[in-house]
């Protein structure tokens, strides 16, 4: 499965519910060894995402070991410096989509 933009995706939680996300945006920095993901939950007004409001997402490192459905791997961000570099692509994105 090669990830992309609009794709959406299940991410099972602890007690065995699924939920289903939309990816929003998908970052490979190069000053990181990973790929990082960031999703929505499918649902969410489209709206509500390209205004003012805010909108619940996620951010996920993730790694794709094939092009199946269930090829995709995610792990929670686990440093300080992933949030800031998550953190930071997210407000310059902000900027860009406002110009």
């Amino acid at each position: 499965m090669a990830l992309d933009i609009s794709d959406r995706i299940v991410i099972p939680v602890e007690d065995g519910e699924e939920h289903l996300f939309e990816v929003r945006y998908i970052f490979e920095p190069d000053h990181f060894e990973h790929s990082y993901v960031v999703v929505t939950p499918v649902g969410e007004d489209e709206e509500s995402f390209d205004e003012e409001e805010e909108v619940e997402a996620f951010a996920f490192r993730f790694i794709e070991h094939g092009d199946g459905e269930d090829d995709l791997e995610l792990f929670a961000l686990e440093t300080d410096e992933e949030w800031d570099m998550i953190e930071e692509m997210l407000a310059t994105v902000e900027e860009l989509e406002e110009e």
